[in-house]
């Protein structure tokens, strides 16, 4: 697993009391119940940066669950370290009818390694708590308190944490001396901030009401584009005796560079003397630095710790190459140490890493917003980029994990936003290629070769290495067709740049065709029937596609010998804001062609427009499912 976790810092309350609450269930009005697994009663935020080494953070927070589907609503997470400590953790469980039946405190939390059995990252622990309770609903009211000795890091207030909950009430407080400098950004508030200042302090407080819970809608953009939230980052910051300011990424890539990059390539004599002789045959900086890749691959491991946990300090090169694993930050900073023997610049890179694309914000730099560190080498206007935590990713491909969006390349004059590569609908490919023979009982066999490429490549890289047994499970799970067997699998991996896996199956399917009335019925489509998407009245929500791929079947049966295809020439076309489709039959002889090509566009789309999407799906739908009739009466 790669780093897949936002950064989490949870500065908890002390300071805040609620009023006496009545936490009986029926007083939670039906709106806030409407579409919720779980309702938000009452939560309280503080932050006091009462200076840049002293930031408190406290929340107080009632929660009732209103099914078992919204019981992990309640769990609580809290990591921490030397420079991170935990003040104070309690709570209380009522009942449905707001009785007072359990209370806990921090010694009933689990504490944990947040990474067990590597040493470089003993300090880092988490403690969490989910309360044990079977009878719904029921309420938890957390209190916690956490010190930061940093402000680097101000958490993201993000009010509504998930659709199916509902928030009846919800404020955030932020405390700081009225000469700070503070920047902040808001989205999707009904209302300012309430400001107040004086000679010693100036408060901020947001508060928001009533949000109901939201009936997920399919193909819809992330919750960040639409829930509400609030960021703030202090201009002057400490960081762990760090000093710095920033405003822009310019500056806070640079203060990055310099305080936390800097100085920490060093490598022992032994492995310089290794790298120059491993690249001393290449030709061009390309080849050097794939030479080296296939050795950081083949010396190191990863392990998965979020950025901001470990720390943003990167372990120096010399521990990832005495040690031989590192998270993502020790293994770029190691990669980026390693192409520097041979002469090669690269950049360290900080993303927002995960299927969903997400850039950092090019309008507000802040130091919250990455989660995973990439390689970018510019070479000389080849720019490649490399992902430093896979021994199996080919050289120079980034897939769907960090592809199409902002970064923060940290480097000596400066940081600098980045676009790290686009895959479209033309590059992520599937192209089958299948012939397959056709009995009078409705049997098929033959053979399969498809070509995965672009993002599709992610879809059978971790099928690769499996024994055959795994692999047939899979693939079963895959093809989705009832009694498929394949007899023989291989695969063949191209690993450059653009690169593609050549999956090849030899299979039988036993009763595919029907037999009705003396009449075989086949679905020409055997392998690639797209799914219909459900209808949705009264769409909230834009249309929201991700990403774009195209697939592309070419089938050929072969029909036995005297028997009647029963079969006119067809050609099926249709297109649309959403994407294309195309498909024909032809027979010639005893050989009948099925080709098929469909090609999904990526983009946001108006609400109104899924009724065309729906539509242009089910069509879609309905020409895949197209049958070919064999007589059978000779």
């Amino acid at each position: 697993m790669r780093l897949l976790s936002i950064i989490t810092f949870t500065f908890l309350s002390i300071s805040v009391v609620f009023a006496q609450d009545n936490y009986d269930a029926e007083l939670i009005p039906s709106a806030m119940r409407n579409r919720a697994n779980a309702t938000i009663r009452n939560e309280e935020t503080v932050v006091d940066m009462r200076s840049p080494e002293n930031v408190m953070y406290t929340v107080k927070q009632a929660i009732t669950v209103l099914n078992k589907n919204g019981d992990d609503n309640a769990r609580l997470v809290l990591f921490y370290d030397k420079n991170i400590s935990i003040k104070s953790i309690k709570g209380e469980v009522y009942n449905e009818v707001g009785k007072l039946t359990n209370k806990f405190s921090q010694s009933d939390f689990k504490d944990e390694s947040a990474v067990q059995g590597f040493s470089l990252f003993e300090d880092n622990r988490v403690k969490h708590f989910l309360p044990a309770v079977n009878n719904y609903p029921y309420t938890v009211v957390y209190t916690y308190e956490i010190r930061y000795k940093q402000n680097l890091i101000i958490p993201d207030w993000k009010p509504k944490p998930a659709n199916d909950v509902a928030v009846q009430k919800s404020t955030y407080t932020f405390i700081c001396k009225p000469t700070d400098q503070i920047r902040i950004k808001t989205q999707n508030l009904a209302t300012q901030a309430d400001e107040k200042i004086d000679d010693k302090q100036k408060t901020l407080l947001w508060k928001v009401n009533d949000l109901p819970g939201i009936k997920p809608e399919p193909f819809s953009p992330f919750k960040d584009t639409y829930q509400p939230f609030v960021k703030i980052a202090p201009q002057q910051f400490s960081y762990f005796n760090y000093k710095g300011n920033y405003s822009n990424w310019q500056e806070l890539g640079k203060w990055y560079y310099d305080n936390l990059l800097k100085n920490r390539n060093a490598l022992p004599q032994t492995t310089t003397d290794a790298i120059k002789d491993l690249v001393k045959n290449e030709k061009t900086d390309k080849d050097k630095a794939r030479k080296i890749y296939q050795y950081l691959q083949n010396k190191t491991r990863y392990i998965s710790i979020q950025v901001g946990i470990g720390g943003f300090q990167p372990y120096t090169a010399a521990d990832v190459d005495r040690l031989g694993y590192g998270d993502c930050k020790a293994l770029v900073n190691y990669m980026q140490s390693l192409l520097t023997i041979a002469g090669i610049e690269s950049y360290y890179c900080v993303v927002q890493a995960g299927s969903e694309k997400k850039n950092l914000d090019p309008s507000y730099a802040s130091m919250n917003q990455g989660n995973h560190i990439i390689l970018c080498m510019p070479l000389k206007g080849d720019t490649t980029w490399l992902e430093c935590t896979s021994q199996k990713i080919p050289f120079g491909f980034l897939g769907d994990f960090t592809d199409d969006r902002y970064v923060l390349a940290c480097t000596p004059e400066g940081g600098k936003l980045l676009k790290t590569p686009k895959y479209g609908s033309q590059n992520n490919l599937q192209v089958r290629n299948a012939h397959l023979i056709i009995d009078q009982t409705g049997n098929l066999s033959g053979s399969v070769k498809t070509i995965f490429s672009g993002t599709q490549y992610d879809n059978h890289e971790e099928i690769i290495d499996k024994p055959f047994i795994e692999q047939q499970k899979l693939l079963k799970e895959d093809y989705n067709i009832d009694h498929i067997n394949f007899e023989k699998i291989t695969y063949l991996q191209d690993k450059y740049v653009n690169p593609n896996i050549t999956e090849n199956l030899n299979l039988t399917i036993k009763n595919y065709g029907v037999i009705n009335n003396n009449k075989l019925f086949i679905v020409l489509n055997a392998f690639n029937v797209k799914g219909t998407i459900p209808e949705v009245r009264n769409r909230a929500m834009p249309v929201y596609i991700n990403r774009g791929y195209t697939d592309i079947d070419t089938i050929i049966y072969t029909i036995p010998e005297n028997v009647i295809a029963v079969i006119e020439p067809h050609q099926k076309a249709l297109n649309s804001d959403f994407g294309s489709y195309i498909s024909t039959a032809t027979i010639e002889g005893n050989k009948l062609t099925y080709y098929r090509k469909f090609v999904l566009n990526e983009g946001t789309f108006p609400a109104q427009g899924y009724e065309q999407f729906s539509k242009f799906i089910t069509e879609v739908n309905t020409a895949d499912n197209l049958k070919f009739i064999l007589s059978l009466k000779k």
